[in-house]
């Protein structure tokens, strides 16, 4: 009788373990996920930004420190695979973008161009697709975190090596953009 009720709760500690795991794996591919489906708003972003600096480069010719800048940012967020960094450089370029179609209202001639109107509606558009990509990623990873430390999850975790992810945060956006001529 008591082989039996060791032999139950083994079977029952190895299917917790099995789903416990199982369910950690789970959430760790879901946060790589998040993170997939960020970077493609992302690299959107950085395809449309040769576009964006081209469109006003012509009009705009006393803001090239600034085309250079959001160009410069771009080159270093494409190269770099540290999150923290890039979730720095990617506020910086959020930052570079919001001043430069802030600046477009002092030129006219730029704010007609048919081709400069799609493409900041293209890049609105993206830098919006980018909020709710990250806020999705950042609601991925508290969920995988809080169950990396939630008992007894946690010990199956530490058992495993599963390592909790890291934030997506840009720096600065919560501070307010200005413009000074």
């Amino acid at each position: 009788m008591t082989l039996k009720i060791v032999l139950a709760i083994l079977i029952l500690l190895i299917l917790f373990v099995l789903f416990a795991y199982n369910t950690l794996v789970r959430w760790r591919i879901r946060v790589k996920e998040a993170f997939s489906q960020l970077d493609v708003q992302l690299k959107r972003r950085h395809d449309l930004i040769p576009n964006l600096v081209e469109a006003v480069k012509g009009y705009m010719k006393h803001e090239r420190e600034l085309l250079e800048r959001i160009t410069e940012l771009r080159s270093r967020a494409i190269s770099t695979s540290d999150l923290k960094e890039r979730g720095e450089i990617e506020g910086s370029i959020s930052d570079n973008i919001k001043r430069l179609l802030l600046l477009v209202e002092n030129y006219p001639d730029l704010k007609a161009s048919e081709n400069f109107k799609i493409l900041q509606e293209e890049i609105i558009s993206t830098e919006n697709r980018i909020a709710y990509a990250r806020q999705f990623f950042n609601d991925t990873v508290r969920e995988y975190n809080t169950l990396c430390q939630m008992f007894p999850l946690n010990i199956i975790a530490g058992l495993f090596g599963f390592e909790p992810a890291e934030f997506l945060e840009f720096p600065g956006e919560r501070e307010r953009v200005e413009i000074k001529f």
